[in-house]
């Protein structure tokens, strides 16, 4: 059975119901309770699969994976309405390689009999999937109350994220920028840490894409832009055509190359190649939720796709440009989203604008919101671990006008000076992902569930 709510977001999640192949506990309470979850599940921002049997031994369980194998599942939900078989759990771990999620469902409210022992099962399971290695979310509540339901799709997109991660194509057009060399990207370590896999394009495979363009896909491009109603601030209409061919040649490589995320080292080689940088272009694929990092940094490009698998929205990548002991300075070249902004016609929206080191075209000037709460993160590697480093903040009103994309905040829980010494102790490059929203919480649990070192 399939159904799918309508925000679907094109996660879709495996429903199985572990049942039970004796009666025990209460069956009616059971089957009013797997109703409830069906009706909520149908609502929320899920693709729903449920295989045609429950699991009750282990043929049947071989028989719904495989189902849900053969449906394109992203996620497995697992309930036991009433307590199941808890000898099912290491052949669910054989057959799903990646994290499960295991819902416990409530007790019924009424009457002196234990009705379901959902938790209990749910415990079983959960203990041996720990010993046997295995990760995985629990979630424990009604699916009448909104915040199980918020936690079954957190729940849910986590698991989706470390499996679509295993799958993942990411693309390096031309390696990392001179000198930032904690950014090099081991296309081998990305596989053993991440199972994702990457692909590498020379600059002069991307110029061939950049010429062979046709003239009329450019000027359509160059429509839609006036159409965004983007003010200049040093640039003009002139500068937009190559500003179009380079947005729709790192297009290309998303489309034609079937990447998810792509890194591209934009200088020096692009501003004196072609006299711009890609930057305008850039701002409007991650306005698209599309992947994209400047200066060949293929882990902060894997931190925009982690960001929208996981429904914390668009990303913008930025240096750490100074702090103190109660706020940090997050500015860059001019490649932030656009929607991250406020309104072209505001102050602080998103204008066009030269480069402010050498004075060419094309980046996006702009500051992002003030008043926002915001996510900053990080993933990398070094010394044979796979890190994470998340904080909450909130944006507030810059202190002075900077050239470029800049956001003022202040952090939640840390002194940013001291979060600093610790992150560059533990290797962390100097581009940090930024998202709207608190999600530190929810990116601990990416942590927890990819074996992560978490800061």
């Amino acid at each position: 059975m399939t159904y799918a709510s309508a925000e679907g977001r094109g996660v879709t999640v495996g429903l199985l119901f572990l049942g039970r192949k004796r009666p025990g506990f209460d069956m009616e309470w059971g089957r009013q309770m797997q109703q409830r979850v069906r009706r909520q599940l149908g609502q929320m921002e899920l693709d729903v699969f449920e295989p045609r049997e429950q699991a009750v031994d282990d043929a049947s369980i071989r028989q719904a994976i495989a189902e849900c194998e053969e449906h394109g599942v992203d996620a497995l939900v697992l309930l036991q309405t009433t307590m199941a078989d808890g000898r099912l759990a290491p052949t669910a771990a054989q057959l799903w390689p990646d994290p499960l999620v295991l819902w416990a469902t409530p007790e019924k409210p009424e009457g002196d009999m234990v009705s379901s022992c959902s938790l209990v099962g749910t415990h079983v399971w959960a203990s041996t999937l720990k010993r046997l290695g295995h990760s995985f979310e629990i979630v424990s509540g009604d699916p009448d109350e909104a915040g199980t339901r918020q936690h079954v799709i957190e729940a849910v997109r986590l698991a989706a994220t470390v499996r679509r991660l295993r799958r993942l194509r990411v693309g390096l057009i031309g390696g990392q920028a001179p000198g930032f060399l904690a950014m090099n990207a081991d296309p081998f370590a990305l596989h053993q840490s991440l199972g994702a896999q990457l692909q590498t394009y020379s600059l002069l495979e991307f110029a061939g894409v950049v010429e062979s363009l046709p003239t009329k896909a450019v000027e359509e491009d160059v429509a839609v832009v006036k159409r965004m109603n983007l003010p200049h601030k040093d640039t003009t209409d002139e500068d937009l055509p190559m500003a179009s061919r380079l947005y729709l040649a790192m297009r290309h490589y998303f489309d034609e190359e079937h990447l998810d995320a792509l890194a591209v080292r934009c200088w020096p080689e692009m501003p004196n190649t072609y006299g711009q940088w890609p930057y305008l272009g850039m701002a409007r694929l991650a306005d698209e939720g599309r992947a994209i990092a400047c200066e060949g940094d293929v882990d902060g490009a894997l931190c925009a796709w982690i960001g929208e698998s996981l429904g914390m929205g668009r990303c913008y990548l930025s240096d750490w440009l100074e702090h103190d002991d109660q706020t940090m300075t997050l500015w860059h070249g001019g490649a932030a989203p656009l929607s991250l902004s406020p309104p072209p016609d505001q102050p602080g929206g998103p204008r066009i604008a030269r480069h402010f080191n050498n004075k060419k075209p094309a980046v996006v000037e702009a500051t992002i919101k003030p008043n926002m709460p915001i996510t900053i993160f990080r993933l990398w590697r070094c010394d044979g671990n796979c890190h994470l480093a998340a904080c909450d903040g909130d944006t507030i009103q810059p202190r002075r006008h900077l050239m470029g994309t800049q956001a003022l905040a202040r952090l939640v829980d840390r002194n940013p000076s001291d979060w600093f010494d610790e992150l560059c102790h533990r290797g962390m490059p100097h581009h940090v992902a930024v998202v709207p929203g608190h999600h530190s919480a929810l990116l601990r649990r990416l942590a927890r569930m990819m074996h992560f070192v978490f800061s």
